[in-house]
């Protein structure tokens, strides 16, 4: 099936899990990575019972803090 990732267009097995594609896709520093999903948050807790869909649109995110010195 074809979904967009990270503004890429990809072809994935179907059943593909959010934990599954983190791994896939080989994601820098899986422990920090917030996911989203057609916009939408993924907890953490559901990266393993989420399944990507046909034409999801999926994204990797990264919080940083930052600040003055």
């Amino acid at each position: 099936m074809v979904v967009t990732i990270a503004g890429e267009k990809k072809d994935i097995a179907e059943k593909t899990t959010v934990a599954k594609l983190i791994v896939d896709e080989n994601v820098d520093n899986p422990q920090y990575v917030t996911v989203t999903v057609n916009d939408e948050f993924v907890d953490r807790d559901a990266f393993e019972t989420t399944e990507i869909k046909e034409n999801d649109t999926i994204e990797f995110l990264y919080f940083m803090g930052g600040g003055q010195f």
